[in-house]
């Protein structure tokens, strides 16, 4: 994984953590954000969302009755973390795409007791305040921190004398992704790791639609005022002109066609609405809104657990073990790099 950058460092930094900074730049943010509004239908990247108001914004949200994800995500690490542990291995690297908060990477630690961890996600002050905390929680412990966008390639601080890498990527955050970028990823991943390298990562299941849809569209708000924050946040890093009130937001259930790559019959879908006509303007381009037109911010594929063995076999990945809650909700899968990539 090379971003081709040099790293950026900045401060203030924890004490206990090297910290390489390889955050986008604005101008980076910039391209990206002109050319999904320009794009038909407008979609943006949900990657975009977590500045440092949208990170706690997320944080509120796992805490909300309707969102079972991160609870029972959990629940399942604390029942399963030392078979966890003895599947991935103790005492060499931990690599954590999409930190996020450090509730999930305690257990996995704790059981884990890995030489080094190495944090990567793209929130700078996020992963910072976590970094600092974990270090606080285990003295010790080297923490390599990387801020950087994980959808594309980047680097990773690794070090052959560290020993073996395995990975975690918690959240169901692969669902973020469409199916082929999904592969993509996760191969880059199984390169990284080499054979026999283990990954653990949280994919949601297939459910209940009421129960689908009610995490996306909480009573409270709180995940309209997380997609909302994504044009705030345009607004003030680009200069932008959204009128933030002049869109609201919706999520729903699109029932995709289920194919052997997809592996699941559909995904939550998240957009902003555009309540009236208007004209947004970014730099020197203008982009027209009609009534009830949308920009596509997310979508959250939903998986089974054959489907989602599948969509690892594609990017070389074997299945080893996989839990689930009592419920069915949620799933954890221990993969193992069969048949690493090259080229990819």
């Amino acid at each position: 994984m090379s971003r081709g950058t040099t790293a950026r460092m900045c401060a203030p930094i924890p004490a206990g953590v090297n910290f390489h900074d390889h955050h986008p730049t604005p101008a980076d943010l910039r391209a990206e954000v002109r050319a999904g509004l320009a794009a038909t239908p407008k979609r943006l990247s949900p990657k975009l969302f977590y500045d440092q108001r949208g990170s706690r914004l997320f944080d509120a949200i796992t805490e909300l009755p309707e969102y079972y994800p991160t609870r029972t995500e959990i629940g399942i690490l604390a029942a399963h973390g030392p078979e966890m542990a003895e599947q991935l291995g103790r005492g060499q690297v931990l690599v954590e795409l999409g930190s996020g908060s450090s509730h999930k990477i305690q257990i996995l630690l704790a059981a884990l007791a890995p030489a080094v961890y190495v944090p990567v996600d793209i929130s700078r002050e996020h992963l910072l305040a976590s970094a600092e905390a974990l270090a606080r929680r285990f003295p010790g412990l080297r923490i390599e921190a990387v801020c950087a966008d994980y959808s594309g390639p980047f680097t990773l601080p690794l070090d052959a004398t560290w020993g073996r890498p395995a990975a975690f990527f918690p959240g169901s955050s692969i669902g973020n992704f469409e199916p082929a970028a999904a592969v993509q990823l996760l191969s880059r991943v199984a390169a990284v790791l080499g054979e026999g390298g283990r990954l653990l990562i949280g994919v949601d299941l297939v459910k209940d639609l009421a129960v689908l849809e009610a995490a996306y569209n909480d009573a409270q708000g709180v995940t309209a005022e997380f997609n909302l924050n994504l044009l705030v946040r345009i607004n003030r890093e680009l200069g932008a002109d959204f009128d933030v009130k002049a869109f609201t937001h919706r999520a729903g259930f699109n029932p995709v066609p289920d194919s052997a790559l997809a592996g699941g019959p559909g995904r939550i879908e998240m957009h902003l609405i555009s309540t009236r006509p208007q004209r947004v303007r970014l730099a020197d381009e203008v982009f027209d809104f009609a009534p009830g037109e949308g920009i596509h911010t997310e979508s959250s594929y939903k998986y089974d657990l054959a489907g989602f063995g599948r969509l690892a076999a594609e990017a070389g990945f074997t299945t080893e073990a996989v839990w689930t809650d009592p419920g069915a909700l949620f799933s954890v899968h221990c993969l193992r790099v069969a048949n690493p990539p090259s080229g990819r």
